[in-house]
């Protein structure tokens, strides 16, 4: 394979274009992180409880999830300009039609699958940019890019939540997603690939363990590593999509904030989805996957006991927790790719991805459950802080054992 130096890469500077283009379109697909503004306007219109109104939810992130490894495969067959498009225009689509939903069912479709299925056409690509152009700082470059679908709900929060109140939750579907359509269009045609493989000579790739081997789907498969992974990505993104489904609703139930502050908790926590993507990619570069992962849980035990001793007004406990909690979903979003890289190669980065990302529909669906069933039974949201805790020992022991170098089995 050819490739050329890094003082080429160095000289091309307009590969740091590709970081805000992917960002800006990240932003636009990430609005589903918004999704508890709509929550308690959709509870009340279709008189519906909490584990109802979190499954359009839920499907958007499983069908994304779905989506991914599907769409894996044929990044390098049609390029990022394409697939970016096509996922875009399928997420309108579901916007604009849940905009015409007439109960939740129709709503799980339209948002959930349709829309979800699109940002999962979608997503690999303007990732797999960033880390093909930047193989010397894949972990910074794709937490970088990646950091528009956390930092989202940063403006679409309050956006959304204004439409809502202006116009009703129909009407704001129908808007976003015309939106939308314009945005990730415009920004998806300068994507595209380098003309040839870059080598990068970061510092990390002299350690046995860190990118040396470019496996592929089938190979990286039969690792004990891959499974370690896929665990530790189910474990840590079933806490945070939780922890994010349900920010609004604890800030109204159990800090006792208004509907206006508590959407403006969610555009704060934002912040820190966004940047936990380069802190725990440069994090993952630095160290390596097993430390970061061991990082991530600790502040997860930590966010966990700090939301049981929360109860009404205590906004500086509740703000604290949830930072932390979107912090490591966040944080997830950038080891896990990063991962794949370091532990098997860049040539089939995509595709492996695409792999290792339907852990992220299993944390989806888990987290959602947990979160809507305590609720509903127990009467609170308080009591999913428990299990959080459980599972990020238990995330922190997979963790130790089994993220390390991969080794093929014949």
């Amino acid at each position: 394979m050819e490739s050329i130096s890094n003082s080429n890469i160095s000289k091309g500077n307009k590969r740091w274009l590709y970081i805000p283009l992917g960002l800006i379109i990240f932003m636009c697909m990430g609005t589903v992180y918004a999704w508890s503004v709509f929550r308690k306007p959709i509870e009340e219109i279709f008189n519906i409880g909490a584990t109802e109104s979190g499954l359009p939810y839920m499907f958007f992130l499983v069908a994304y999830a779905l989506g991914m490894p599907i769409a894996g495969g044929l990044i390098d067959k049609y390029g990022p300009r394409v697939m970016t498009i096509v996922g875009g225009l399928i997420v309108s689509i579901g916007w604009i039609a849940s905009g015409f939903a007439s109960n939740i069912t129709m709503l799980i479709i339209t948002y959930g699958i349709i829309a979800g299925g699109g940002v999962g056409i979608a997503y690999g690509a303007p990732m797999a940019v960033a880390a093909k152009w930047f193989p010397d700082k894949k972990g910074l470059a794709v937490g970088l890019t990646l950091g528009g679908f956390g930092l989202s709900p940063f403006v679409t929060a309050p956006v959304a939540n204004w439409l809502v109140n202006s116009y009703g939750p129909f009407q704001t579907f129908r808007i976003l997603g015309i939106a939308f359509a314009i945005i990730i269009t415009v920004l998806a045609i300068p994507l595209k690939f380098p003309e040839r493989e870059l080598e990068g000579d970061d510092d990390n790739q002299k350690d046995s363990t860190l990118g040396v081997r470019d496996l592929t789907a089938k190979e990286m498969i039969k690792t004990s590593t891959f499974y370690g992974l896929w665990l530790c990505f189910v474990i840590g993104t079933l806490v945070g999509l939780m922890a994010i489904g349900i920010s609004s609703p604890v800030a109204e139930e159990v800090v006792k904030l208004d509907a206006s502050t508590a959407a403006f908790m969610v555009s704060f926590f934002a912040i820190f989805n966004g940047i936990g993507r380069p802190i725990f990619g440069s994090i993952t570069d630095s160290l390596n996957p097993k430390k970061a992962a061991i990082i991530s849980y600790t502040l997860i035990i930590v966010a966990s006991i700090l939301m049981l001793n929360t109860g009404e007004g205590n906004v500086f406990l509740y703000g604290l927790a949830f930072a932390i909690f979107w912090l490591n979903l966040g944080g997830w979003l950038a080891i896990a790719p990063a991962a794949i890289g370091i532990f098997f190669g860049a040539k089939n980065y995509s595709k492996n991805y695409g792999f290792l990302f339907t852990a992220y529909g299993v944390g989806a669906v888990l987290g959602n459950l947990l979160a809507g069933k305590l609720r509903d039974i127990l009467g609170s949201y308080l009591y999913t802080f428990y299990p959080t805790i459980g599972l990020a020992v238990l995330g922190i022991i997979i963790a130790v054992l089994m993220l390390k170098e991969p080794k093929i089995e014949n």
